[in-house]
C-alpha cells in the first residue's frame, strides 16, 4: 500500500525490529517477542515480515528479516497493516531505506485498481526528505508511463506527458512532427514511424540556464513495436507497450534533475514513433539516409530503435554536451546476457564508468559495464550502404547495437548508452511486477555530484 513519510514520529507509532538471520537473541527484543517468533518459525530470514501481537489482540510491532540490501525493506509496504510505524533502531542506510519504502508502496491505479490504505513511516532525522520524494516521484513517473497501454500512450500522449512535465518545471518544448521530419533532416525517425496512424515526431525539451553545463538525455520512444514488416510473433508483442521505456526513464531522470534544480542546461530528446505495418512501411533491404549523412541498409525492420536514436543522437552531438546519455529498451541480447534486473551500459569514458559503477552499488540500482568491442564493428558492414542496422550472425547483439549508435556520436567527449528492460517480470520488494525505472537513480547520483545544485 502507499507509504507516507513523516518527519515527526507519531505518538502511537509501532516499532519494526530488523533481525539478521538467526539473530533473535541479539536484536534487543522482549522475551515475549522472541517466543512468538520461534513459535512462528521466524529466525530472521531475509525479506520475511512477522507481525507481533500485544495485549488484548492489539499490535505490538513487527519483525523484519534483513540481509538482501536496503531496498529489501520496501517489502514492508506490502506486508505491514495500515497505521503508523517507525524503525526500532538506527538504520545503516536510512535514506535508501526510506526510498525503498516509498518505491515498495507504488500502485498503478489508472484502470481501477485500488491503492489501499496508507502506511505512515517516521523518517530518521538525518534524512533529506525532499530528495527522497523527488527521486520517488521520478521513479513513479517512469513506472506510470511504461505501464500505460499504447491505446493511451502513443506518440500523441507521450508528447502530452512531456509537455505536462515541462509545464511543472517551466521548461520549453518544441516538436518536429510528420513530414517536417524530412524537411528538418530526421529521415530515419520519419521512416520508422510513417506507417502509424499517429505521426512520428521528435520531442525536444530544454530547461535551465543557457550558460550552464549541458546535460542531454535521449530516450527511445517506440510506443509500440510490431517489428514492422519483419513482424514479431504475437507472444513477442505482449510487452511492446514498454518499448518506450527509454523515453519513460529519461523523463523520470529529468524530473529528478529539474526538481533538484541542478545547475545544468538540460535537454531531453525523444523520438516518439510506432513501428507499424502499412503500405508505406519501411522494408528489409531499404537504404535509409540519416541525419548524420551515414547511409543505413535495413537488414531487419525489428531493429528500429537504433534508427530513431541515431537521428536524435546526431542532433544532440552537434551541441557537444558535457554529458550525453541515451536509454533504450534496445536488444533481447542484453536480457539473454544479464537478465531483466541488470542493465548493461556502454561508455568510452573511464571516469564516468567508474562513477556509475560506484553509484550503482551505493544506491542499489544495478548496472553492469559492457565493452564497446571495436573488432565487432565490422559485423555491421553493408555491401551497398555505409552500414547495416543488424549483423548477419546474431552474435553480441547488445554490443553491436551500441557500436551502431557510437557511429552517430563523434563530437561529444562523454557519452553513455544504457540497454534497459524497463520492466519487473515479477514482484520485487521495492516494486510490483510491471514498468520499472532502471539506472536513473544511479545517474541522478552521478549527475548531482558532478554538477551540484
Amino acid at each position: 500500500m502507499p507509504v507516507e513519510l513523516v518527519e515527526t514520529k507519531p505518538k502511537n507509532a509501532l516499532p519494526v525490529h530488523l533481525v539478521a538471520r538467526d539473530g533473535l537473541e541479539t536484536a534487543n527484543l522482549a522475551p515475549s517477542s522472541i517466543a512468538w517468533a520461534r513459535a512462528n518459525g521466524f529466525s530472521g530470514e531475509a525479506g520475511r515480515t512477522l507481525i507481533v501481537p500485544g495485549e488484548g489482540g492489539a499490535l505490538a510491532g513487527a519483525l523484519f528479516g534483513i540481509g538482501d540490501g536496503a531496498l529489501a525493506i520496501g517489502a514492508l509496504a506490502r506486508a505491514l497493516p495500515e497505521g503508523d510505524w517507525h524503525f526500532a533502531s538506527a538504520l545503516a542506510e536510512p535514506e535508501l531505506a526510506a526510498i525503498a519504502l516509498l518505491l515498495g508502496g507504488y500502485v498503478f491505479t489508472r484502470y481501477g485498481k485500488k491503492p489501499g490504505k496508507t502506511l505512515r513511516f517516521a523518517l530518521s532525522r538525518d534524512v533529506d526528505a525532499a530528495r527522497i520524494r523527488r527521486i520517488a516521484d521520478g521513479v513513479f513517473l517512469t513506472r506510470d508511463l511504461v505501464n500505460m497501454p499504447t491505446s493511451d500512450m502513443g506518440p500523441d500522449q507521450l508528447e502530452a506527458a512531456v509537455r505536462k512535465l515541462a509545464a511543472a518545471h517551466k521548461a520549453e518544448v518544441s516538436v518536429t512532427r510528420g513530414d517536417d521530419l524530412l524537411t528538418q533532416n530526421f529521415p530515419m525517425i520519419h521512416a520508422v514511424g510513417r506507417a502509424s496512424a499517429d505521426a512520428p515526431r521528435l520531442i525536444d525539451m530544454t530547461w535551465g540556464p543557457k550558460n550552464a553545463p549541458k546535460v542531454t538525455l535521449v530516450g527511445k520512444g517506440v510506443c509500440f513495436d510490431t517489428g514492422g514488416l519483419d513482424i514479431k510473433p504475437s507472444s513477442g508483442m505482449l510487452l511492446m507497450k514498454k518499448d518506450m521505456g527509454g523515453a519513460a526513464n529519461v523523463l523520470g531522470l529529468a524530473s529528478m534533475i529539474m526538481a533538484a534544480r541542478l545547475k545544468v542546461r538540460l535537454r531531453v530528446l525523444i523520438p516518439a514513433v510506432e513501428n507499424s505495418i502499412a503500405g508505406n512501411a519501411f522494408r528489409p533491404g531499404d537504404v535509409l539516409a540519416s541525419r548524420k549523412g551515414i547511409s543505413v541498409e535495413i537488414g531487419n525492420t525489428d531493429a528500429e530503435g537504433r534508427l530513431v536514436l541515431a537521428d536524435a543522437l546526431a542532433l544532440a552531438d552537434d551541441e557537444k554536451p558535457q554529458l550525453l546519455v541515451d536509454m533504450a529498451t534496445l536488444t533481447g541480447a542484453a536480457r539473454v546476457a544479464l537478465g531483466p534486473d541488470l542493465p548493461p551500459f556502454y561508455t568510452g569514458d573511464e571516469a564516468l564508468a567508474s562513477e556509475l559503477a560506484a553509484a550503482s552499488v551505493a544506491v542499489e540500482d544495478p548496472l553492469w559495464r559492457m565493452p564497446l568491442w571495436s573488432p565487432y564493428d565490422a559485423k555491421l558492414s553493408s555491401r551497398i550502404a555505409d552500414i547495416n542496422n543488424v549483423t548477419t550472425d546474431g552474435f553480441a547483439g547488445s554490443i553491436t547495437a551500441a557500436l551502431f549508435l557510437k557511429r552517430f556520436v563523434e563530437k561529444t567527449a562523454t557519452w553513455a548508452h544504457f540497454d534497459i528492460f524497463a520492466w519487473n517480470p515479477s514482484d520485487r520488494p521495492h516494486g510490483p511486477a510491471g514498468g520499472e525505472a532502471q539506472g536513473i537513480r544511479a545517474l541522478e547520483s552521478v549527475i548531482s555530484k558532478r554538477f551540484g545544485s
